[in-house]
């Protein structure tokens, strides 16, 4: 076969194949422990969270940044995360002798695939929040235009052209940067969606999709808190990770426990806050949460940071420890 019939062969195929999935590239960011508390390097304890590790991540590389959504494998080994311009990232974690995390490694990046089987090329498409994971589905919620595409889970590949999910009633009303922070897989088949806008009384509207359908519930309003993120905790609860900012109060995390059996259609999500972390506490913009089970059966929490590609800000990630009740 001539060079010339095999590359017009080559460009009919790409044309015709389904998308197969984007091979990534090996991506070089550096990760520095940190303290909790810069000037009191013996402060560990926050609420009910004790701390085990913090690193800062950095990269020239331009691409990395804006980290939104967090996924932790069961073993704590790989981290998968996904940015607000549409890049996915892998990494693997390092942990020290004492199960504190110590450093993130081999490092991948690759673009988002949209329904076309092409990356993501503009900034309205690209704006990915918040991630979740059922079996071999990923589903990723974006802001700007409001949307949840079920993604085929890759081992060595980012995730193939997405399916989307049935629309969510009245998401379109909401503005460009008040979309679904929230996503989370739950028991039975279930996806829980909670925006970062409140309908502008005393809620955050919430979605759960069951059976294909999706039924309406609430997330209570903490002003000046919004939801950004929310996890499953190994125990059947929800962890919510809320973040508050503004130029007279600053910046200012909070995390919240719902317990599972409340997260039903037409409920008031009611929850109990566990912990704040303000600075000067080693904190930024946490977006992302994840939570699973550890080696001795302590329940641990990972916090990653959304930078906005702003060099004022720090990519951030955290572990704790949620104390026993």
């Amino acid at each position: 076969m001539s060079a010339l019939r095999l590359a017009c062969l080559v460009a009919c195929l790409s044309l015709v194949l389904p998308y197969a999935g984007r091979a990534d590239e090996p991506l070089s960011i550096t990760s520095v422990a940190r303290k909790l508390h810069p000037d009191k390097p013996g402060l560990e304890r926050v609420g009910a969270l004790r701390s085990r590790g913090v690193l800062e991540l950095s990269s020239g590389d331009a691409r990395f940044g804006g980290l939104s959504g967090l996924l932790v494998s069961a073993d704590g080994r790989r981290l998968e995360a996904v940015s607000d311009q549409g890049h996915w990232i892998t990494a693997r974690l390092r942990y020290d002798d004492r199960g504190h995390l110590s450093a993130l490694e081999q490092a991948r990046i690759a673009p988002l695939p949209g329904a076309n089987g092409r990356a993501l090329a503009v900034k309205a498409d690209q704006d990915a929040e918040s991630l979740a994971v059922a079996g071999e589905a990923l589903y990723v919620s974006f802001e700007h235009r409001h949307r949840i595409w079920r993604y085929a889970r890759a081992a060595s590949r980012a995730p193939v052209r997405p399916v989307a999910l049935p629309a969510v009633p009245g998401l379109a009303a909401l503005t460009a940067n008040d979309g679904l922070e929230a996503i989370e897989a739950l028991p039975g088949g279930r996806l829980l969606a909670i925006a970062s806008k409140s309908d502008g009384g005393a809620r955050y509207p919430a979605f759960l999709l069951d059976k294909g359908a999706w039924q309406r519930l609430w997330y209570p309003r903490t002003a000046p808190y919004e939801p950004t993120g929310a996890s499953l905790l190994p125990d059947g609860d929800l962890l919510v990770v809320e973040r508050r900012f503004s130029l007279l109060g600053g910046l200012g995390i909070r995390l919240v426990r719902l317990a599972g059996e409340s997260l039903a259609p037409g409920a008031l999500l009611q929850g109990e806050a566990l912990a704040e972390l303000t600075p000067p506490l080693t904190v930024d913009n946490m977006e992302g949460i994840a939570t699973r089970r550890g080696a001795a059966g302590e329940t641990l929490v990972y916090l990653i940071s959304d930078d906005n590609f702003n060099p004022l800000q720090r990519s951030l990630l955290l572990l704790f420890e949620l104390e026993a009740e």
